[in-house]
């Protein structure tokens, strides 16, 4: 069990996996197959290739603000890769390998960063909640969803993403006592990224680490190598399996960094610098499995360039889907509120229609 040799207050971080792609901890080695392995790994340049197209089309003005992964996709895709088909995933916005993991259309996501109401249409098998911006408000959905799943004798468990600021904020406190006090089946994932937009993580908390606050709420903390996909999945699985068995919440600290800025109307240069951002690369989640993979014969430089060509080509194909059916029609604005549109919507509707009209705008 791994939780019980990796105590949050020794500020000890689980690493089965160093930098160069070396297994430094074998007899921690997840049950994972190769074929598993490597669909983690084509995940994560899937997870990348499409991040990468996204910020291209922002920045050609085709797209609007956008949240960029780049450094996180091992952290993202082990975790959602851990999870059952009947679990529950509740997401903030920094994600996407998460939710690609978990079966999420492409369009869908995309049509989100675009501004189509419909990019937070999640079908009914997926069990993922749409994008939360607001900071940990949605860590209590979380709760709420397991703690429902627990009273009616179901056999779920909810993970929930947030990053290093959200642990400053009320609602992560309320949100891990209520997990801790009745044991729902969370599973609570900080993506520590370094930074909440520009303030560092050493001003964000006094703790020595984010693992170590879960002690306070009685339940087990962890901090992990982000970018680590087997200490990451390893954590995540036996947080799983032991809120499965009802033995209550978990949080997980994934030490990461974003190398990348906050969002597109972020301009990280002014908070760091570009050697820590550096040093921070030779860390990259991808590189590091490509050289496990490599050394183990289960990928070579060919295939490899091939999955990025084809993750390529497949984001492209997707954003012109978006950019051929994603304009947002005037009336959806104020179709999607409630079910049907109350009275005061369609008057509102109509007197903005024709405050359109007035101006010959349609």
């Amino acid at each position: 069990m791994i939780f019980k040799d990796y105590n949050p207050l020794e500020k000890k971080m689980l690493q089965i996996m160093d930098e160069t792609g070396t297994i430094v901890k074998p007899e921690l080695m997840p049950d994972l197959t190769d074929d598993e392995i490597k669909e983690i790994y084509r995940l994560m340049v899937k997870t990348r290739e499409t991040d990468k197209k996204a910020l291209m089309y922002q920045r050609q003005g085709r797209m609007l603000t956008y949240a960029p992964n780049l450094g996180q996709e091992a952290a993202q895709v082990a975790s959602a890769f851990a999870l059952e088909k009947r679990d529950w995933m509740v997401p903030a916005f920094r994600e996407l390998g998460a939710w690609l993991t978990r079966g999420a259309e492409l369009e869908m996501i995309y049509l989100y960063w675009y501004g189509n109401e419909f990019g937070s249409y999640v079908p009914e098998d997926l069990r993922i909640l749409p994008v939360s911006v607001p900071i940990a408000s949605h860590l209590q959905h979380a709760v709420g969803i397991a703690w429902a799943a627990k009273l009616q004798g179901k056999d779920e468990v909810a993970i929930t993403y947030f990053g290093d600021g959200a642990t400053s904020q009320g609602d992560f406190s309320e949100s891990m006592n209520w997990a801790g006090v009745y044991k729902a089946p969370t599973v609570f994932f900080c993506q520590n990224n370094q930074f909440a937009i520009s303030v560092p993580r050493g001003i964000q908390t006094a703790a020595e680490t984010i693992a170590q606050k879960a002690i306070a709420f009685g339940m087990p903390g962890i901090q992990v190598d982000g970018n680590d996909i087997f200490a990451v999945y390893a954590a995540t699985k036996e947080a799983v399996d032991r809120a499965r068995r009802g033995e209550g919440p978990t949080l997980i600290e994934a030490y990461t960094y974003r190398l990348g800025a906050h969002t597109t109307s972020d301009d990280p240069t002014r908070y760091r610098s570009n050697d820590e951002v550096e040093e921070w690369s030779k860390r990259d989640p991808i590189d590091r499995l490509k050289k496990y993979l490599l050394s183990k014969g289960l990928l070579t430089e060919e295939e490899e360039a091939q999955i990025v060509e084809a993750y390529g080509k497949l984001a492209e194909e997707a954003f012109k889907y978006v950019e051929a059916n994603g304009e947002t029609q005037l009336e959806d604005i104020f179709k999607y509120h409630y079910k049907e549109m109350t009275p005061q919507l369609v008057e509102q509707m109509e007197e903005y229609k024709q405050f359109l009209r007035e101006r010959g705008e349609i």
